[in-house]
């Protein structure tokens, strides 16, 4: 049966006002409210599920006096998340007044093939903009208002689009995909936005939008609840067992578009200031649910700079500036790239929920391979919020590798992810953590590859026996990603490949590919 949804208003700002919009529900994504109640039909719905990044705008939030921007995807953003903050869709990147509005819907395509008419001609058009016109970065245009805010973003984010190289645009660009271009006329658009002028019309007043926000009003918590203590939060929580979790909601806003799921009331927990934060001890870093997986993974990253490739790889940005390491490790999908690698690094996990005969805080801890008991199940109690993941700190002797197996190289879903961490001492393993994803129900730890490894000579006789152990300890399916037979082949494999890089062999590496080399 179809819950009766109550909508709730909505503010936030846009093109120099706020925008108030008195009844939206719930579960009502961003993309429906700017398509459907705004005519901003510039942004567009493709995959409606995070993949293709036509449906990308500008979120504009204070982050402690600064004005900071995150492109996301809005076709999986309930639209509730932005309350009181700053939206940029790609119809208000150009100059705004009546002489130099630019073309409409951002659409930068000269009609039927023609030369681009000169910039002066064309108005005020942001450098964004600008620079996909110079560089012919558009061909029938569908995805070109996504790649227009993701390079927004990356201006904004630049001081101007300055420094920007081919290996951060192509980073920062691979949730945004194109089927015409081939990519190198929008990587040079990237490159060459920083050198052009911006027009006095396309400036952001960052005082005076920072401003703004401070006058817009708090949201009413009524059936989309967006708490901004943990304490308050946890008490939602309590009072409101029924309520659908989110945080980030990049899997959540799935069940949305594609399963047409509805919900009468929303808990989001990504206002929490307690939660965003990333906090270092002697021993852990500890990263609150509401922290973005950019930045979650920024701060693995500053431990452990070998990551960095993987990192980038977990999904496009849009999606790493939604969702959440919390929200990743809560839902706990098989297929969930963050676990495998948690699982290897130690990781543990903390529960907390509100007691309402003590009125405190309560709290526990636990490995975070023990949080999960199936399918998409966990241990949690109804009042229970993930609220923390507790990451040790490296040691200097350890060896740490992390593999993602999926069809294309950005932007997708793993077949099979595996980390592996292992420690020596005097030419034997002295300690062995190794995570799985895509191998079972749930994300897994490899408990007798493990104790096939510990104590051993680490050697390649070691390693071609374990590779059997590894491929036996599970028992994947087979789906549209690929066969049970190949993951339980890759599984060894990905033993061995740990084994031969540890040995001085790169060239199997595709972080060592360089495909400019190549051409």
């Amino acid at each position: 049966m179809t819950p009766l949804i109550s909508p709730q208003p909505l503010t936030f700002w846009r093109r120099g006002q706020a925008v108030t919009l008195d009844n939206v529900p719930p579960d009502r994504t961003l993309l429906e409210v700017l398509r459907e109640d705004l005519a901003c039909t510039g942004t567009k719905e493709g995959c409606g599920e995070g993949d293709c990044g036509a449906c990308t705008v500008v979120l504009g939030e204070a982050v402690g006096g600064q004005l900071q921007y995150k492109a996301i995807n809005s076709c999986i953003r309930l639209a509730h998340s932005v309350q009181g903050m700053a939206v940029w869709t790609v119809e208000d990147i150009g100059a705004q007044d009546d002489t130099a509005a630019g073309p409409p819907q951002g659409g930068v395509s000269p009609p039927g093939g023609q030369r681009p008419a000169p910039a002066a001609e064309r108005g005020g058009l942001h450098p964004a903009q600008e620079a996909m016109v110079q560089c012919h970065g558009s061909q029938c245009g569908f995805c070109t208002p996504g790649f227009v805010m993701s390079l927004f973003s990356m201006y904004q984010n630049s001081q101007g689009g300055q420094g920007i190289d081919r290996a951060q645009a192509a980073a920062d660009l691979s949730g945004n995909l194109c089927r015409c271009t081939g990519y190198r006329p929008i990587l040079d658009a990237a490159q060459q936005m920083g050198s052009l002028p911006l027009p006095a019309g396309c400036k952001v007043d960052e005082a005076g939008v920072l401003a703004a926000l401070k006058r817009l009003p708090a949201a009413t918590q009524q059936n989309f609840l967006r708490p901004s203590t943990l304490t308050s939060l946890l008490q939602a929580r309590a009072a409101h067992p029924q309520a659908q979790v989110v945080a980030g909601c990049t899997d959540v806003g799935l069940w949305v578009t594609k399963l047409h799921k509805r919900f009468a009331q929303v808990l989001d927990v990504t206002a929490a200031k307690e939660l965003r934060r990333v906090e270092t001890y002697t021993h852990h870093i500890a990263i609150g649910a509401a922290v973005s997986l950019h930045q979650a993974y920024a701060a693995l990253v500053t431990e452990r700079p070998q990551l960095k490739t993987f990192a980038q790889r977990f999904a496009g940005l849009p999606v790493r500036n939604s969702g959440t390491l919390g929200g990743n490790v809560a839902n706990g999908s098989p297929i969930g790239d963050s676990m495998p690698l948690l699982i290897a690094l130690g990781a543990s996990v903390v529960l907390m929920r509100w007691d309402l005969r003590r009125k405190a805080v309560v709290h526990r801890e636990l490995r975070l391979e023990d949080l999960y008991t199936g399918y998409r199940t966990h241990v949690m109690k109804a009042d229970e919020l993930l609220c923390w993941i507790k990451v040790p700190r490296p040691r200097a002797d350890e060896t740490m590798k992390v593999y993602k197996i999926s069809k294309r190289f950005d932007d997708d879903i793993s077949a099979v992810c595996l980390a592996i961490r292992m420690t020596l001492d005097r030419g034997k393993v002295s300690s062995i953590s190794i995570g799985a994803g895509g191998v079972a129900a749930t994300p897994v730890r490899a408990r007798q590859t493990e104790a096939a490894l510990l104590g051993q000579p680490w050697n390649a006789n070691t390693v071609m026996a374990t590779m059997t152990v590894l491929r036996d300890e599970f028992q994947p399916i087979s789906d549209m990603r690929a066969s049970a037979a190949y993951r339980q082949a890759v599984l060894g494999n990905l033993l061995q490949r740990f084994w031969l890089e540890g040995q001085g062999l790169q060239a199997i590496n595709l972080e060592s590919v360089s495909m400019e080399a190549m051409a």
